[in-house]
């Protein structure tokens, strides 16, 4: 069984930046899609990027592109993050998932981490 935990979530002040990182264990990390979500209170999750086994295939929500970077690292097992420019409109639980393929459907993702909260203040 997997295992993913997200880091890095905090608060930040509006065209700041944030990292998020997420560890997986449990199954080979190299083999497998990783996605970030996010839900905002009120809202459903919604899809933010996602990327591929070898790094080299990227999506991203039309809300975050130019402004997030989704990368990963097959050797540390870890999937990063990078958010610049964010905006009060970011605010939300932000959950790291992994699955057999980048998909921007949540139902493609088998196992989810516990979220970590981003909160951008105007």
């Amino acid at each position: 069984q997997a295992m993913v935990v997200e880091s890095g979530g905090g608060l930040a002040q509006a065209g700041g930046s944030l990292r998020l990182s997420c560890a997986a264990s449990g199954r080979t990390f190299s083999a497998y899609a990783m996605g970030w979500f996010r839900q905002a209170p009120g809202k459903e999750r919604e899809f933010v990027a996602a990327i591929g086994w070898n790094g080299v295939i990227t999506y991203y929500a039309d809300s975050v592109k130019g402004r997030f970077i989704i990368s990963r690292d097959n050797v540390k097992n870890t999937l990063t993050l990078q958010m610049n420019s964010l905006r009060p409109e970011d605010t939300a639980v932000y959950y790291c998932a992994t699955g057999p393929t980048p998909t921007t459907n949540s139902y493609g993702y088998d196992y989810w981490g516990q979220g970590t909260q981003v909160t951008v203040a105007s």
